[in-house]
Order: structure tokens, then C-alpha cells, then sequence
């Protein structure tokens, strides 16, 4: 430890006072480093006597060699320290304790809420079935006192009495009538199909709660320290990251971790809680003001991770940070993420996001969960503190450094497909969040580009205004399509058959958004596994030679592209308009959009009629072209490369060209009826359920998997 020698830019310790006010080296600060003997003989003397008198300095003085000033500069320093330890020990100390009577509260008021009489299952009744209005008077005031006691404890630590708290609002969904008594014995899983009719747009299961002011402050010190944890994480090597031996990514050794972050207690119940740790860097072109912005409003989070974020909402802005900056900013968050599957429920989080510029052109963004009582029992994850480090470079580019830890509980058992991808970590990873961003800014590299960057072998995309309103166009199709698949709390997915091991699952839902056909329509979706490498799938699927093989729409019949756009550096990332040959249907073309990192891949297309096509490529707004998109999610298998028997394409795929095998899944959207109040009928299931077995069967002939 380096201490200095003078105060406030004096004189160096007994160096006399000879020296000309005026030099400069005079007023520069001089330091001395104690030898290791001096240490020890100093931190002996303050065990004994923390504030030693002035003899006693002096005889240290002596004994050391040592300045008294030096020798009353370090007891100073050390007492400061010393303090500051005490401190840190004190506000864990309370933290745990505030943890630990939270968790009390909320246990209390779900007991309260589920107490029944053993014998008969109704409520609790004493020996005397008869009440008088006396006796319930009584009781009212019992229960009176109870709650006023719970609540005034609870108060201390959440800012307000449990009688405050708003209740939870049901979810209303109106449901649509299908009966189906015909449907037994026909192979779709039950004499009936109860499916619910759900509107496309889903909003919180719960009112925004009331923020008090003491919450503010227990929110803000809460985001303080997870800033403090994040940035340490971030920055921090061995021994609390290490390299894995297996593919060489950051692996976070809990052990260390637990030395330098000690917690109390879990913040889920059950013991066998799963930790998922991994941090990621790489370079984006996108500078960090622009970063920021998009990672500080939940709208442009969900526009910029549709494959991740299921649902973002902004509950409250808590600090609006510095006037013209986010720095500062801290805002109460609600997220739902996914992965493309209807196997793979999605994750909820009420979070904490802060943000905090460090120094000019550096930036740290923190998330972290935030228990709001009344629905800290729904949530099955917990985000430790996690985000990212934001370092703008040279000619707009940025520096991301991103780090992911949550606490995981299983409540139910991983669907088998996806065992291996979720458990190592890679689904809900820094590596899958960071080259999402690469691949996304890209886009927005591409879509700002003024000039000319399309391939039109017919000249039909005229203007940079034209490309850009394809561009979005195709953004909301893919969109509209990872919706599709959700398996947030806004769909309810019932299996139709036993196709095979996973079977097919559907939804249905009312379509009012103006980017939609009107009407009632019917998703479905199934996941399957190959054998074959994610980038020779996706190869397969994109190529427009091999469509036919997969695409039983086409009757058989080749396509063609007619106009393409550059989405990113990989040519896999593009947007294409395709017309089929040799059908009748001269007036309707095929818009798709496929991108592809090291995470896993999409294609997605859509039937989009002549007319709608000329509407966007001549630069007017596509918001109300109705889309109705279906296609395929890629991801890698996340079991080691047990080899195919061809090799990738790409070297620089990542986790794509390092691991075998493939979960591929299939989504159709079919526009049941126009009519809102139409029932679903065994036409339109039989359809959607031969249309995605027909698709299986096809996709493993073509790649010579059958037998998988």
C-alpha cells in the first residue's frame, strides 16, 4: 500500500523545509512504500493502540525510520479503512436480515391465503358451528390486530403496510366455443380440444404496484451495488473467471465468487437451485450513445432482440438520469425471454436497469432482480447482477463486454430436446445476447446505408427509400413470427397428436392488429432433432434450389429470387422477394428473411400478394400490409460434434460449427376464418397437423434422416 509522505501537497515527511515554494516538483505529492517490516511493526501498534499520542508517534517515528507526519497519516488511513469494513459488515448484515423477513412476509400472507379445514376442506371452523354477530365482531377485531401487526413489520422493509398493497388483477381471456365431441378416436389426444381464444396483443398479468418513496431509495441502493458487483465482473479475470477446457468460453468459478460476493440465502425456495453464469465480448458497429438508448428503452429492446425478448415493459422510470443523458437513469422493468420452441417455457423477470456512464465514451448498464412482494412467488428465475460494458471506438464501433448470471428453478423437468443446450448455459447465454446484437446492428448498418446495396435482377426496388420499407416490412414478419412460437403467459399451446415424440401444438387467437389479417388464426408449431450440423441445415433451407424438397406449398415447383437485400456481413443474413414457377397464382410472391449467427438461425418467408409487394418497394409505409408469416428455427443441439459426414461452410460460426447436431422447429400460421366469432373446426386441424407432418417427414428425406 502506497501512503503519502506530505498532506495536501506539503512538504515530504522530515525533509526539511529548504525547497523553493515556487518549484514544481515541490508541489507535486510524493509517495513512499513502506517495507514489509514497517507494516508489520505499524499494524502491531494498532491492534494495541488504534489513536497513538504524539509520544508515541514519536517513538515509532524513530524506531522506523519514519516521519511522524508519515507515522500520523497511516493510523489515519487505517482507522478510515478499518471503518469502512465495519460498515460493509453492518449493511450485509442488514440486507440478510431484510431478505429473511421479507421471505417471512410473503410465506405468512400465502398460508393465510390457503388455510382450509382438514375434514371437510372449507374454511376453518371452531367447535361451536354457530356465529353470533358478537362472535364475528370479535373474531373481525382478532384479525384486525394480526394484519395491522404483519403489516407494520412489513412496512419497515417495503415501504408500506400490506393493506396498501394493490391487488393482482386476473388475466381476462375470452373464450371461443370448441366443442369437438367428434374429435374422439381420431388420433388428436381426447374426445375434446380445449383451446382458448386469446387477443394478439398481451399486457401484464398485474397492475404496475405503487412506488413509495422509501422503495425508491431501497431500489436505488439495490441498483447501486449491483453496479458495483457487475463492473468487478466484468473487469475481473482469474480466479473468478475460468476458461473452459471444453470450448474455451468464460466459466465462472462459484467458489471464488461466493468468497468475493457472500450471500445469505438463495432468493429462490428450493434448495436445488441452478446457477447459469457465462460472459462474452466482441465488437458491434454501433456507437454507445446509440447502444445505450436502445438498451435504456423497452420498446427498441424488444424491436432489437425479437429471437430473445418475448415481453418488455417499462413498470416505472425510477431516476431519469442526468439532463440529456441516460446516466443515472434507473427504471423498474418487466421481461419475459424465450427460446424459439414451444417446448421451452419462457423466463420472467421484474427487474432493476440502471445506467451509468463511467468516463467519456465508456458506459455500464446493470439488470438485476427486484422482488416486488406481491409477485415475487410467480417468478421461477432470478437475475444476479448481469449486463454490460459499453466502449465506443474508432469510426463508430463499439467495445461489448456482457455478462449473464440468474439463479434457475426447475420447477419442471427440462423437456429432453433441450436438456443439453439449456443446462450448459448457451440458450440464455452472453454469447447468444451478443451475437444477436452483432447480427442486429448490422441491420441497422445496412437499412441506414443510402446507396444502393440490392441485388433486383428486375429493377423493382427503385430508392433507398424502397429498400428501407422493405427492410421493415420484413423485420415485422420475423417478429410476428417469434410471437408465433412464444410460450409467454399470453398463449396457451394444447398438443393436437402424436406426430411424435413432442407432437404438435396449437393456439389460436383473435387477430385485430392492422398488420394481420382479420379473422381467427391458428399457429402451430412442433421441434424436432437431426443429426446434421445447424449451418448445413440452414443451408438447406436457404437455398432456393432445395426449396422444393421441404416447401409443400410449392406443389413441386422451383422459385426464383427477383430481388435481394444485404442484411449484415454474412450472406446468409438477406432479405429476398421469391416467385414460384408454374403456378397459378402469377399474382403472388414469397417475401423471406433469414439470418444466421452463432447462436442458431431463422428463416422465416410469408405469401405477400403483387400489389402490397409494389405498395413497399416503392417507399410508402408497410405497417398495414397484412402478414401472416410461417418457417424454421435452427439451433445447435448443445451436445459435442459427433460429426455428419459433411463440414460447415463457415469457420466463423461459433457455436454452430462447434457442436453437431440440430433442434429444428416448424411454425404455420393458417388464417382460420375471417369472421371473429367463427369456430374451429377438424378441417382446418387435420390441415395444419398433415400440412407440419408432411413438412417432417420431407425435411428428414431430403437430409437422409429418416431413421432419427
Amino acid at each position: 500500500m502506497e501512503y503519502g509522505s506530505g498532506g495536501g501537497g506539503t512538504s515530504g515527511g522530515g525533509g526539511g523545509g529548504d525547497h523553493d515554494p515556487s518549484d514544481p516538483q515541490r508541489r507535486k505529492k510524493r509517495y513512499h512504500r513502506h517495507t514489509a517490516l514497517q507494516i508489520q511493526k505499524l499494524e502491531s501498534m494498532f491492534k494495541e493502540c488504534p489513536h497513538p499520542d504524539e509520544k508515541q508517534r514519536l517513538q515509532l517515528s524513530r524506531e522506523l525510520g519514519l516521519a511522524p507526519r508519515q507515522i500520523k497519516f497511516w493510523f489515519q488511513n487505517r482507522r478510515t479503512q478499518m471503518k469502512t469494513q465495519h460498515e460493509r459488515a453492518d449493511n450485509s448484515a442488514l440486507r440478510a436480515e431484510n431478505d429473511k423477513i421479507r421471505c417471512e412476509n410473503i410465506a405468512i400472507r400465502e398460508a393465510l391465503k390457503n388455510v382450509i379445514c382438514p375434514s371437510c376442506g372449507g374454511p376453518p371452523v371452531t367447535e361451536d358451528s354457530y356465529f353470533d354477530e358478537h362472535k364475528l365482531r370479535m373474531e373481525n377485531g382478532q384479525l384486525k390486530e394480526e394484519l395491522d401487526r404483519v403489516s407494520s413489520i412489513a412496512a419497515k422493509y417495503i415501504g408500506r403496510p400490506i393493506s396498501q398493497l394493490p391487488p393482482v388483477q386476473p388475466f381476462h381471456i375470452s373464450s371461443l366455443d370448441l366443442t369437438m365431441g367428434n374429435f374422439g378416436g381420431q388420433g388428436i389426444g381426447g374426445p375434446s380440444l380445449d383451446l382458448d381464444l386469446i387477443p394478439t396483443s398481451s399486457n401484464l398479468a398485474f397492475q404496475p404496484p405503487v412506488i413509495s418513496v422509501m422503495d425508491k431509495s431501497l431500489m436505488t441502493d439495490v441498483a447501486a451495488n449491483a453496479m458495483e458487483e457487475l463492473l468487478r465482473l466484468l473487469q475481473t479475470n482469474e480466479p473468478l473467471w475460468m476458461k473452459s477446457s471444453a470450448d474455451g468460453r468464460d466459466v465462472l468459478n462459484l467458489d471464488s465468487y461466493q468468497r468475493n460476493f457472500p450471500r445469505a440465502m438463495s432468493h429462490l425456495k428450493n434448495p436445488n437451485v441452478r446457477i447459469e453464469a457465462s460472459r462474452d465480448s466482441g465488437v458491434v458497429i454501433m456507437n454507445g450513445v446509440a447502444l445505450v438508448n436502445m438498451f435504456m428503452d423497452s420498446n427498441k429492446w424488444f424491436e432489437s432482440f425479437p429471437t430473445i425478448v418475448s415481453v418488455a415493459k417499462t413498470i416505472e422510470v425510477i431516476s431519469s438520469g442526468m439532463l440529456g443523458s441516460h446516466s443515472g437513469s434507473l427504471q423498474l422493468m418487466y421481461e419475459e425471454l424465450q427460446v424459439l420452441s414451444p417446448l421451452v417455457p419462457t423466463r420472467e423477470f421484474c427487474i432493476l436497469r440502471y445506467c451509468q456512464q463511467i468516463e467519456q465514451g465508456l458506459w455500464a448498464i446493470v439488470s438485476v432482480s427486484y422482488d416486488i412482494p406481491q409477485f415475487a412467488s410467480q417468478f421461477q428465475c432470478h437475475r444476479l447482477p448481469s449486463g454490460c460494458l459499453i466502449q465506443d471506438m474508432p469510426n463508430g464501433y463499439s467495445k461489448v463486454t456482457w455478462v449473464e448470471h440468474v439463479e434457475i428453478e426447475d420447477k419442471t423437468p427440462t423437456h429432453q430436446l433441450y436438456r443439453d443446450l439449456i443446462h450448459s448455459g448457451m440458450a440464455f447465454g452472453a454469447e447468444r445476447w451478443l451475437t444477436t446484437l452483432q447480427r442486429m446492428c448490422e441491420r441497422v448498418a445496412c437499412q441506414m446505408v443510402s446507396g444502393s446495396s440490392t441485388r433486383d435482377l428486375g429493377g423493382v426496388i427503385p430508392s433507398p427509400e424502397g429498400k428501407r420499407s422493405m427492410m421493415k416490412l420484413a423485420q415485422r414478419m420475423v417478429s410476428s413470427f417469434c410471437s408465433s412460437i412464444s410460450t409467454s403467459s399470453s398463449h396457451r399451446w394444447s398438443t393436437l397428436s402424436g406426430l411424435h415424440d413432442v407432437g404438435v401444438r396449437v393456439t389460436i387467437h383473435k387477430s385485430t392488429d392492422p398488420g394481420q389479417p382479420n379473422g381467427v388464426v391458428l399457429s402451430a408449431a412442433t421441434t424436432f432433432s437431426l443429426p446434421v450440423s445447424p449451418q448445413n441445415v440452414f443451408n438447406f433451407f436457404k437455398d432456393e434450389r432445395t426449396r422444393p424438397q421441404w416447401d409443400v406449398l410449392s406443389s413441386g415447383n422451383a422459385v426464383q429470387e427477383v430481388a435481394h437485400i444485404a442484411n449484415g456481413s454474412h450472406p446468409g443474413n438477406c432479405i429476398s422477394v421469391l416467385r414460384a414457377y408454374n403456378t397459378s397464382q402469377n399474382n403472388m410472391l414469397i417475401l423471406q428473411e433469414s439470418c444466421v449467427d452463432s447462436s442458431g438461425s431463422l428463416v422465416v418467408y410469408c405469401p405477400v400478394d403483387l400489389p402490397a409487394i409494389n405498395i413497399a418497394m416503392s417507399g410508402e409505409d408497410p405497417s398495414y400490409i397484412p402478414l401472416l408469416p410461417s418457417g424454421f428455427t435452427i439451433s445447435p443441439d448443445g451436445r459435442r460434434d459427433q460429426g455428419d459426414g459433411a463440414s460447415t461452410s463457415s469457420n466463423t460460426q461459433g457455436s454452430m460449427a462447434r457442436l453437431g447436431g440440430s433442434l429444428i422447429t416448424v411454425a404455420f400460421q393458417i388464417l382460420v376464418s375471417s369472421l371473429p366469432s367463427a369456430k374451429l373446426n377438424l378441417e382446418s386441424v387435420n390441415t395444419v397437423n398433415n400440412l407440419i407432418g408432411t413438412t417432417v417427414q420431407q425435411i428428414k428425406a431430403a437430409m437422409n434422416c429418416l431413421s432419427s
